[in-house]
């Protein structure tokens, strides 16, 4: 068996441009997800920006925080650039709970 190095890297700018339009859609500042997660305001606009990655607890926390699922990022194969899918898996990550109930409702009304 022949085993070969895995050269894949992730590209972090797509999940931090999810993680601010969450951010932004639930009214916080990056000064105020600094504090909850206990990071600088600095560090959240290098990860929103920047695409740097941030710790592995510190992007569990915002990915759970934020309900952002990680699958169109890791799986992309999954999910392509233009898919409809995607598409609403991005508009529904910035939805609150009440506009949710709105959507969840208009699907099973089908």
């Amino acid at each position: 068996m022949k085993i070969e190095r895995d050269e894949r890297r992730l590209d972090f700018t797509p999940i931090g441009l999810a993680i601010k339009r969450a951010r932004e859609a639930k009214g916080m500042t990056q000064e105020d997800l600094a504090y909850v997660i206990d990071r600088t305001p600095r560090t959240i606009m290098y990860n929103e920006n920047n695409g740097q990655h941030p710790s592995l607890n510190a992007f569990y926390q915002m990915m759970t925080m934020f309900d952002i699922s990680v699958d169109q990022f890791f799986f992309p194969e999954k999910y392509p650039e233009n898919s409809c899918r995607k598409r609403i898996d991005v508009m529904l990550n910035s939805l609150d709970e009440k506009d949710l109930r709105v959507i969840e409702a208009t699907i099973s009304s089908q």
